[in-house]
């Protein structure tokens, strides 16, 4: 099943500073229902056409192609200050950037022009990637074959995020020779069927169910596996992403523990009667704790945003190996970090806010189930272990598309 969706007039952003406003009046659009959308689980129709008019979905489409190439330490800030409020929105178009970079360096001209007129018009490129039922999430049994004139695709995806309201579907597939590549699709087309069979404790609102597509047209074809014969940064920006979706959850949890130790909660009895002051936060452990916890956050946002400049310095096209590992390095040090930080702070707001904190009426567990749920799609493990691996022997992490 899928989303018809009014689409509105697109805002026309080229500098940061009109993106960055984008995403904070965009932000506060979602503020009074995000505790409604996370109970639902429903279908954020309305939140996401406000996003898709919003000009956001084009900033790093290149000049060239029509777009205004803001640096992607823009992206990365414009995710974190929107999952701040509701990563589940800010997860939505993860999948639609990685595209636009993919359609930037190895779609042809004529594909280029197609789908970037649609993006800079408003309409989103979903995905999807990931299968169920094989050896891992990359096994592919989704197949791409020539029927008579045209192209035809056939299987079935998972964890396909933002894909019921997009306009496009892109989906790995393989092709007759083997070959990975990208078969793009039309949401609406014959053959596609969206699902919403998405149940899970966290970031609800991404509703990324599963797809099916059953013999259908096939508009383009973008030879995916090229992407990862050469040094490349795909993975490590769509990484980039995800880190600032962990940054934004953290910071989001720390505002509200803020928020309910100032002007909710009351201070334990033998810090009142011990002379610490009549309030919570006048506890010297929760001043700690906090203080702890705020330095945590802010190291968090400052690896994002290292990791963005430096994305930045190495470009789409890395110059060698050696500057896409040290891409690759740096996003895993901001991923890593960003997920263990998200989930800390998730679960310590309630060691500050006392029992009346669990009450459902708050919600505030929204915090830590969005990060574990976030950040279980890929292994914190394996970031570090690369990282070890680049920094103590010199030997340059995998070149796919996930570190």
């Amino acid at each position: 099943m899928s989303a018809a969706v009014a689409e509105s007039p697109v805002a026309a952003l080229s500098t940061e500073a009109e993106a960055l406003a984008a995403a904070d009046e965009f932000a506060l659009s979602l503020q009074e229902t995000v505790i409604e959308r996370d109970r639902a689980g429903e279908l954020p129709v309305r939140e996401l056409a406000r996003l898709d008019a919003s000009g956001l979905l084009g900033i790093t489409v290149r000049e060239i192609d029509g777009g205004p190439e803001l640096p992607v330490t823009t992206l990365a800030e414009v995710i974190r200050r929107i999952a701040a409020v509701d990563p589940a929105i800010a997860q939505a178009p993860q999948g639609h950037y990685l595209m636009v970079d993919v359609v930037s360096v190895w779609a042809s001209e004529r594909q280029r022009h197609a789908l970037f007129a649609d993006v800079l018009a408003g309409r989103r490129l979903g995905n999807a990637l990931a299968e169920r039922g094989g050896h891992h999430a990359q096994d592919l049994r989704t197949r791409v074959q020539r029927r008579v004139s045209s192209l035809r695709l056939s299987g079935r995806k998972y964890y396909t995020t933002g894909a019921l309201t997009s306009h496009w579907l892109a989906v790995s597939a393989l092709d007759e020779d083997d070959r990975l590549v990208l078969a793009i699709v039309r949401r609406d087309a014959a053959g596609v069927q969206l699902d919403h069979d998405w149940n899970v404790m966290g970031q609800r609102a991404t509703v990324s169910g599963g797809a099916t597509f059953d013999d259908v047209e096939v508009e383009f074809v973008i030879d995916y596996q090229q992407a990862f014969e050469v040094p490349q940064q795909l993975g490590a920006r769509a990484q980039l992403v995800h880190a600032a979706i962990e940054v934004g959850i953290a910071g989001g949890a720390l505002r509200d523990a803020h928020w309910f130790v100032t002007e909710k909660a009351r201070p334990f009895f033998e810090a009142a009667r011990g002379g610490w002051g009549l309030t919570a936060a006048a506890d010297p452990h929760t001043i700690q704790r906090f203080g702890r916890l705020a330095t945590q956050v802010r190291a968090a946002e400052l690896l994002l945003a290292d990791a963005g400049a430096v994305q930045q310095e190495i470009g789409l096209v890395p110059a060698d190996a050696d500057a896409a590992a040290r891409g690759s390095i740096t996003v895993a040090q901001a991923k890593a970090f960003a997920c263990e930080t998200a989930v800390h702070v998730g679960s310590e707001l309630f060691s500050m806010a006392g029992a009346s904190a669990a009450d459902e009426k708050h919600d505030l567990s929204r915090h830590w189930r969005n990060a574990r749920t976030h950040s279980s799609h890929d292994p914190v493990d394996w970031k570090y272990h690369h990282t070890g691996n680049w920094l103590l022997s010199g030997i340059q992490p995998p070149n796919h598309g996930q570190l």
